[in-house]
């Protein structure tokens, strides 16, 4: 994939998407060169799925200045937590209340704040995410009394399933949207705001469904280039 394709790839995708939804390009698998071509066009948000990727790609691509915004975006292990916090502006995958205590050690170590979202499972077939909203409302709780002063709540996070039941996706979106409802009327103090929904097959529906942020890396970068 050239430059000029990333380029016009991003633009058309842009053309498709609402003011008030953001573009997260999923940079996984593909280097640094095309993250450079995707900033080049104007593209600020990034998405990465492995840590150690993501710190090798943009410590080098943010040294001189802070250039681009990364998103962890997959699914992130306790011993990486360290790493991440260091590299990124926003962990999409939080799946579990151990990985939220685990940020605000390490945050409050630094002295850094990040901002989270909860990634609820809504019928993905990694199963990735809380598996109920019932955890995430307990760890609203938690957030509402203080105890994690380092991290922001800043949104939901899920995956639809991979299928061609048009219905089944819509259902999939429309259930994180419901709890962000739901959150926003239990804990109105909470700044969960976004929804991260949407991937490069089926982000209009996403859109259509409440979608704030779309999640898009093969319509733009073309299939993965490595491992």
């Amino acid at each position: 994939m050239t430059a000029e394709q990333i380029a016009e790839n991003i633009n058309k995708i842009r053309a498709t998407l609402p003011e008030n939804v953001e573009l997260c390009a999923v940079s996984k698998f593909h280097p640094a060169e095309d993250v450079e071509a995707a900033l080049k066009a104007g593209q600020v948000l990034f998405g990465e799925n492995r840590v150690q990727e993501a710190v090798e790609k943009f410590g080098l691509i943010n040294r001189d200045s802070k250039r681009a915004r990364l998103h962890i975006i997959g699914s992130l292990q306790s011993n990486k937590v360290r790493k991440a916090v260091l590299v990124a502006d926003c962990i999409q995958s939080v799946d579990r209340t151990e990985l939220v205590e685990l940020i605000e050690k390490e945050c409050n170590r630094i002295n850094k704040t990040i901002q989270i979202f909860f990634e609820l499972h809504t019928g993905e077939d990694s199963k990735s995410g809380f598996s109920s909203e019932e955890e995430i409302l307990a760890l609203c709780s938690r957030f509402s009394a203080g105890e994690f002063p380092h991290v922001i709540p800043a949104g939901l996070m899920t995956m639809a399933p991979f299928t061609d039941d048009e219905a089944r996706i819509r259902k999939s979106f429309s259930t994180l949207r419901l709890l962000r409802e739901k959150i926003n009327s239990l804990y109105p103090e909470l700044p969960v705001k976004e929804l991260s929904m949407g991937m490069s097959g089926d982000y209009k529906i996403a859109v259509e469904e409440g979608s704030t942020i779309v999640r898009i890396g093969t319509a733009i970068f073309g299939e993965r280039q490595y491992n």
